[in-house]
């Protein structure tokens, strides 16, 4: 009995109590550090892999971005203040305990993906002293066993650091981000000057009016950045995973600490990164793969040691880390949810040897637009099911939390809404060959009407 009183220092399950609360602040750090962070060093340089033009990328950030923000504030901030609960016990109230774990291991899996690039990332530092063997744009499967060991000894101390619950993580970030912030702005101005930028019209003409992709890469226009930049985060904010982080803010107004992340991170720090490889692009390896008609190699580590020497690793090191510990911590309360006899630091812990094992894999790294890109898609559809109950339940006579009050393990309503939105749009962007983050709007918006039609036409209101 006495047990069962136990409160766990996550609130998991509970309602955070209100000594518990921190101010905007403590996001401030967190969100500057995840979003200026590993992933930035690969993204920034998959910018010019595409061919995208110098308005289109400039243009499509700033609009993407500040769409991303609005969407924190205004739904996951916003419904995080009021329910104060993770998205996995949220999800389970309304949709069942057997259909939530489903959604679990995929969103615990999903994360664990994107924290294995960002290990990547950090490995790709590491590996410069030790003349490690970098891994190429087209690799799927580590090329050398120094490569797996090298993962391994950064995957094992990024699951330390995430498993010691989220006052650490949010501690990790705060120390180490004015240091990657600086380090990225830093590098910024390194290329420019190794680039020979004297003004603006040099600066747009790195990217100039466009270019064909490199073998292998999708053309992006301005559409493509826009969306992509808005959605790449979509399973945190329209997707509600952020709901487990922002139950912390003192208020909704903390959801704009997310701007540090995305005009720091998603705008300042992918133009500095970009800026790094277009001073590789000029070197002659990277001049005899083109001419070979083969993608030169996008190798975090080496392009901050050029511009930087020992701090660039050192900041690419700790770029990986503040990515991957939140990631990880997310992944670490999804398994936890499917696992609940498992403490918070164990379930992270299984999240961070699994992100690790990932992080082994270079693709998940090389290929990191498109996989964000289907991770948002398949995840945010998820996310209406809690908007639209939050927002549209009362108005509509639509029963809340409906698998709690009725002791149901499997809500079809939101089965069949998220079953039916995903096959209809993803089959019309394999069919069709549609860019994926075009679709992620209207498949949430999808999965959002249809379950508030499916809970009007199988609820049982005899409650």
């Amino acid at each position: 009995m006495k047990k069962d009183k136990q409160i766990s220092s996550e609130f998991e399950r509970e309602v955070i109590p209100e000594n518990k609360l921190k101010s905007w602040k403590s996001f401030l750090g967190m969100y500057a550090g995840e979003h200026a962070a590993g992933t930035e060093f690969m993204i920034g340089p998959l910018f010019l892999t595409v061919g995208v033009s110098a308005f289109d990328l400039l243009a499509g950030l700033l609009l993407g971005n500040l769409m991303a923000v609005l969407s924190w504030r205004y739904l996951t901030a916003n419904i995080a203040v009021q329910q104060r609960l993770t998205l996995y016990f949220k999800l389970e109230k309304i949709s069942g305990k057997k259909l939530v774990t489903a959604y679990n291991v995929a969103n615990g899996i999903l994360f664990c993906f994107l924290a294995g690039a960002m290990i990547t990332v950090s490995a790709t530092a590491v590996g410069v002293p030790t003349d490690l063997e970098m891994p190429k744009l087209t690799d799927v499967m580590p090329n050398s066993l120094s490569w797996v060991i090298t993962v391994i000894i950064i995957g094992g101390l990024t699951t330390w650091i995430a498993s010691k619950g989220y006052d650490m993580v949010s501690k990790a970030a705060n120390w180490m981000s004015p240091i990657i912030v600086f380090a990225f702005l830093t590098c910024g101005f390194v290329a420019l000057r190794q680039l020979g930028v004297d003004n603006f019209s040099d600066f747009t003409a790195i990217w100039g009016e466009g270019a064909e992709p490199f073998p292998g890469q999708r053309k992006y226009t301005f559409w493509h950045v826009l969306l992509w930049s808005w959605f790449c985060n979509a399973a945190m904010h329209i997707g509600m995973s952020d709901l487990s982080v922002f139950r912390y803010a003192k208020s909704p107004g903390s959801g704009w600490s997310t701007a540090a992340g995305m005009y720091v991170g998603h705008y300042m720090a992918w133009i500095a990164a970009s800026l790094l490889y277009a001073v590789y692009l000029k070197t002659p390896e990277a001049v005899a793969f083109l001419a070979d008609g083969t993608a030169p190699p996008v190798a975090p580590g080496p392009l901050a040691y050029n511009a930087l020497g020992w701090f660039g690793i050192i900041a690419v090191i700790l770029a990986g880390w503040t990515t991957a510990n939140p990631t990880i911590y997310r992944s670490g309360l999804a398994f936890q949810a499917i696992l609940p006899k498992l403490t918070i630091s164990k379930a992270t812990i299984l999240a961070g040897v699994l992100a690790t094992t990932a992080g082994i894999f270079p693709a998940f790294a090389m290929k990191l637009l498109d996989f964000v890109a289907v991770y948002g898609f398949i995840l945010a559809p998820v996310g209406a099911i809690i908007v639209f109950e939050h927002f549209f339940a009362d108005r509509y006579g639509v029963v809340k939390d409906y698998a709690e009050k009725n002791n149901i393990s499997f809500n079809r309503s939101v089965f069949l809404a998220w079953l039916i939105s995903f096959v209809f749009f993803f089959g019309l962007s394999q069919s069709q060959e549609i860019f994926l983050s075009f679709l992620t709007l209207p498949a949430w918006v999808s999965c959002g009407l249809l379950f508030v039609i499916f809970s009007k036409i199988f609820q049982n209101k005899k409650l």
